[in-house]
């Protein structure tokens, strides 16, 4: 069984030569750069600082974000308490409930921990 893509974690991958590639997003890697990357990083989640996140966590959105379906946005400044570090699609690996819209994920680059 192959990887899933690292860009939009979608499991139609397929070998052509050497490489691997994902027919939705078109993404090519190879599939020993592919596993000395996740040995490097280990897991290790950090924010848009580089500090190390941890379940539990309390986070600042440091920047102003839209949301599908509400109004208004996020708000630069907002606190997230109690996050939760998960393997999400496209880049979002933290789950999270912000008051006033509901569960939520976000992207690790748009928060600092507070």
């Amino acid at each position: 069984m192959l990887p899933p893509c690292p860009e939009c974690s979608s499991a139609y991958t397929y070998e052509m030569g050497a490489l691997l590639v994902c027919p939705e997003c078109g993404h090519e890697w190879s599939p020993a750069s592919a596993e000395s990357a996740g040995a490097a990083e280990g897991g290790v989640i950090k924010d848009a600082v580089g500090n190390v996140l941890a379940d539990g966590d309390t986070v600042t959105v440091i920047k102003s974000l839209k949301v599908k379906g509400h109004p208004t946005g996020i708000k630069a400044g907002t606190k997230v308490r109690n996050i939760r570090l998960v393997e999400g699609v496209a880049g979002h690996d933290i789950d999270c409930k912000i008051e006033g819209f509901g569960p939520m994920q976000l992207k690790s680059g748009v928060v600092k921990k507070a």
